[in-house]
C-alpha cells in the first residue's frame, strides 16, 4: 500500500500523506499504474458530471479536462510539449535532448498540447451529452495501461531522468498485473450491468491502443534509440484521446451495425 500512496503522489497532485522518498525499488510499483488511473477516472467524472448537471454538457467537458490537467499537475502535457518540441526539430538526439530539457515551450508543443486538448474537450462534451459516462472512468486508466507497457517494453534513452525509475525496469509479472488491474475494470461494469457491448469495446479499444503504442514506440526509437520521462507523458496523453475516440466510434458502430 505504501507503494501504491507514494505512487499516486509522484504521478498526480492527489494530497496524499507519504514520504516521499523514492527507493531503488520503485519501479515494483508500476503494478499500481492502472488503479491510480482508476483513482483519477473517480475524480474526473464526479467533477465532469456533476457540473454538467447544473451547466450543461458543454461547460461539464471543460470542467472534466480542467480537473485531469490539474490532478495530473500538467505533467503528461508538459512532456507531451517538450516530445513535440524535440522530437519534431528534425535534429540530432544530443539537440532533440537537449531541446526536450528546455522549459521554454516552442511552437510544436504549444500546437500539439492545444490540439490535444481541444480533441479532449470535445469528445468529453459527445460522451456527457450522449451519457457515456464509462468511457470518461476509462480514459485515465487506458493512459496508465499505455504508459506502464512503454515501461514495460522501452529502453532509456538517457543516462539520467524522471523516467529512468520505470522504463526499461518493469517486470513482466508487475506489467500482467497493471493490465490485469486495467482490464478488469474495463469489463466488470459489462458483467454487473449485463450489458456487454462496452467490454467488447473496451478490449478491442485496449488492442488498437497498445498495438499504436508499440508502433509510435518505434517511431521513437528510430530518433532518438529510446525513451523519456517527456516521451512517456506523450504516450499517455495520446493513449487517452486515442481512446476516446475509438470507444466513441465502437458506441456508435455497434449502436448502428449491432
Amino acid at each position: 500500500m505504501e507503494r501504491f500512496i507514494t505512487l499516486l503522489s509522484f504521478l498526480t497532485r492527489i494530497p496524499v500523506k507519504t514520504s516521499g522518498k523514492l527507493d531503488e525499488e520503485f519501479h515494483k510499483s508500476a503494478k499500481y499504474f492502472s488503479l491510480v488511473g482508476i483513482v483519477l477516472g473517480i475524480f474526473y467524472l464526479i467533477f465532469g458530471v456533476a457540473t454538467s448537471k447544473i451547466f450543461g454538457a458543454h461547460i461539464g467537458a471543460l470542467v472534466f479536462i480542467s480537473t485531469n490537467i490539474i490532478l495530473t499537475g500538467g505533467l503528461h502535457l508538459d512532456g507531451l510539449g517538450d516530445t513535440f518540441d524535440g522530437l519534431y526539430s528534425y535534429r540530432d538526439k544530443d539537440r532533440i535532448l537537449e531541446i526536450m530539457k528546455d522549459s521554454r515551450l516552442g511552437t510544436n508543443a504549444l500546437l500539439a498540447i492545444l490540439i490535444l486538448i481541444l480533441f479532449k474537450i470535445a469528445l468529453a462534451d459527445k460522451f456527457i451529452s450522449q451519457g457515456y459516462y464509462y468511457g470518461l472512468f476509462f480514459m485515465p486508466v487506458m493512459g496508465k495501461m499505455a504508459s506502464v507497457l512503454a515501461c514495460y517494453k522501452g529502453k532509456t534513452a538517457k543516462k539520467n531522468g524522471m523516467g529512468n525509475a520505470f522504463i526499461g525496469k518493469v517486470s513482466a509479472i508487475d506489467f500482467y498485473i497493471a493490465l490485469g488491474i486495467g482490464i478488469l475494470a474495463m469489463v466488470l461494469p459489462s458483467i454487473l450491468i449485463k450489458d456487454y457491448s462496452i467490454a467488447i469495446i473496451n478490449v478491442t479499444v485496449v488492442i488498437i491502443v497498445i498495438i499504436l503504442t508499440l508502433d509510435y514506440m518505434n517511431h521513437v526509437y528510430k530518433i532518438i534509440d529510446g525513451l523519456t520521462g517527456d516521451i512517456l507523458g506523450a504516450i499517455c496523453e495520446l493513449a487517452e484521446v486515442v481512446y476516446l475516440f475509438m470507444y466513441y466510434l465502437g458506441v456508435t458502430l455497434w449502436q448502428l451495425f449491432i
